[in-house]
């Protein structure tokens, strides 16, 4: 779900360049703007005391991030870093609310989107407690299964790396790279050339 970029400008929103690895908004940090991806990626991670990464999120073109604590005057939840050089579009978050109030339809959409995002951490988050390696990586597929087009009918690349897909199950890189094998052995996935494709 995305706003449409005319309708951000004309309300005031800018454009932002962010080299890889720059920080957009750190955890903690009180939420002031809307943010929507116009090119790159963008993750949202949190960071352990040993420096280890759990990704909340990865955003790409015409996704949003980090909107909830702009309901409820909150902070942010995460870090948000650019994955990739970026462009975002952002705007106060006074505005993005007088957007809201003034197009139903599209506080609609935003509340179906924050909704399906809500039920898939809960997926996740049931899956960390209580199931083995390869069941986590196929949840996290069937999300990403779910938000993708197929691209020739038979499969679907998997965007993330292994780092990342280990970032965000909370497992070790060794340990993905294990359960892929297992997966591709099942049948599940598929490897060529590195690359890892979901089997429709």
């Amino acid at each position: 779900m995305s706003i449409n970029t005319d309708i951000l400008i004309t309300w005031g929103a800018v454009y932002k360049q962010y080299q890889k690895a720059d920080i957009i908004f750190k955890e903690d940090g009180i939420a002031l703007f809307y943010h929507q991806v116009g090119m790159g990626t963008v993750k949202m991670i949190n960071c352990n005391d040993q420096g280890k990464e759990f990704i909340q999120g990865i955003f790409s073109i015409d996704e949003s991030f980090g909107e909830p604590p702009l309901f409820f005057d909150g902070v942010y939840p995460a870090n948000a870093i650019a994955d990739s050089d970026c462009t975002i579009l952002r705007i106060r978050k006074e505005s993005f609310l007088d957007i809201l109030k003034e197009n139903p339809d599209i506080h609609f959409s935003i509340t179906q989107m924050l909704g399906k995002r809500l039920h898939n951490k809960a997926i996740v988050a049931r899956e960390l407690a209580c199931y083995d390696p390869e069941h986590r990586i196929l949840t996290i597929l069937e999300i990403i299964r779910s938000k993708q087009d197929k691209k020739d009918g038979k499969k679907i690349k998997v965007p993330y790396t292994r780092q990342q897909l280990a970032d965000m199950t909370g497992l070790r890189v060794e340990t993905v790279i294990r359960a892929i094998r297992i997966l591709e052995n099942k049948g599940e996935l598929a490897i060529e050339s590195g690359k890892v494709y979901m089997n429709v």
